[in-house]
């Protein structure tokens, strides 16, 4: 029983040390002034400098997501109603041009070939006859108000006749290949663009309208950034400014971009529309990935100092300033925009003409911790 207590009583020391030793490393130094050595200066190799005005672009992050403009997004529908016969696409199916995607069938096709092919036959009929009552009425045989009729009949099957050919021509079938020995009963559907399949709509064997959209076909080429950017936002922006954008399972992967549009609507989320070019197409960004985006909005003259020069410890930031030959006082420091390995210092004022360690300032900093803990 004693050998046990034993135990339970080192196990409860080692567990106090333990959180002592946290607690100091946590715990801030009692005392900001470092004074060194020669052996320690020298072995520090540390460097000082002053601040520097430079101009600091800061940036705004804002999220958005892949969109495409409507001239690259087609709805098909057919002009026609009909059944539709047959159709391989599947959403996500990449498509060519003049590439067959659905067929219709119906019996109207069949009516209007015939309706036509008829009304050609009256047409030629009206020319024959126009010829001979116009050289009857050169031949001064015949009155002018019998050539009349004649003219009038012939122009009017004219009409009818071409009337016909738009609407097949509309529907998709060649006038010039409609004869009594071949008249079609079905009609292919060709895809307008080069792109893929957004959206399929229909199933064989559905009978449909010409309200009817049959598939919704896309083409990414043109695909552009469509961010949101809040009202306070909106006035730091300028078209042809560049930005960064990427997605959240590929951050490393930037793709650079240009504002084309913003909008002057604003919505009831106090957000407006800014619609920015992909500079470098990318096949892999589908219309509808959300994206990150971070946009340099603004580059001003502010006192800079290398980040180096910049630590963090218990949630602030620090310098350490110079104040004798071998004596250097570390003081709390606001930060602003980072760009190019410098950082943008707010309260600068109180280092104006201060020399400022640049180089192994987290040197000086453990130095001053391990001061503390003696």
């Amino acid at each position: 029983m004693k050998k046990t207590s034993i135990v339970v009583c080192l196990a409860f020391a080692a567990l106090s040390c333990s959180h002592k030793k946290e607690e100091i490393v946590e715990q801030m130094p009692q005392t900001n002034l470092l004074t060194l050595t020669d052996g320690q200066l020298k072995n520090a190799a540390i460097e000082v400098g002053q601040l520097q005005n430079e101009g600091v672009a800061s940036r705004l992050r804002v999220s958005g997501k892949i969109d495409v403009p409507p001239q690259n997004m087609v709805s098909i529908s057919f002009p026609m109603g009909g059944y539709l016969k047959n159709t391989q696409l599947l959403p996500g199916m990449h498509l060519k041009k003049g590439q067959i995607i659905a067929t219709i069938e119906d019996i109207q096709f069949i009516q209007l070939q015939q309706d036509y092919l008829a009304a050609k036959v009256s047409l030629q009929l009206l020319n024959t006859q126009l010829v001979r009552q116009q050289t009857l009425f050169d031949e001064k045989v015949i009155a002018a108000a019998d050539l009349q009729p004649v003219q009038a009949e012939h122009e009017h099957q004219q009409i009818i006749v071409k009337a016909l050919q738009a609407k097949m021509e509309l529907a998709g079938i060649l006038p010039a290949t409609v004869t009594a020995q071949n008249i079609i009963k079905t009609v292919n559907i060709f895809s307008p663009i080069d792109g893929f399949v957004s959206k399929v709509n229909v199933n064989i064997g559905k009978y449909v309208t010409p309200s009817d959209v049959l598939f919704e076909l896309v083409n990414p080429t043109d695909i552009h950034l469509n961010l949101k950017i809040f009202e306070k936002d909106v006035a730091k922006l300028r078209i042809g400014q560049k930005l960064i954008c990427y997605t959240n399972t590929e951050p490393s992967k930037k793709h650079p971009c240009e504002i084309i549009l913003i909008s002057k609507d604003i919505s009831p989320d106090h957000t407006a529309e800014v619609h920015c070019h992909f500079l470098d197409y990318d096949k892999n960004l589908l219309p509808g990935t959300y994206m990150n985006a971070e946009i340099e909005v603004e580059n001003k003259i502010s006192s800079v100092l290398p980040e180096d020069a910049v630590i963090s410890f218990g949630g602030k930031e620090f310098v350490f300033i110079s104040v004798a030959s071998q004596q250097f006082e570390m003081v709390e420091v606001q930060t602003g925009a980072t760009e190019n390995g410098r950082i943008e210092i707010k309260n600068s004022t109180q280092l104006a003409n201060k020399n400022i360690v640049v180089q192994n300032a987290y040197t000086l900093l453990m130095s001053l911790k391990n001061k503390a803990e003696e």
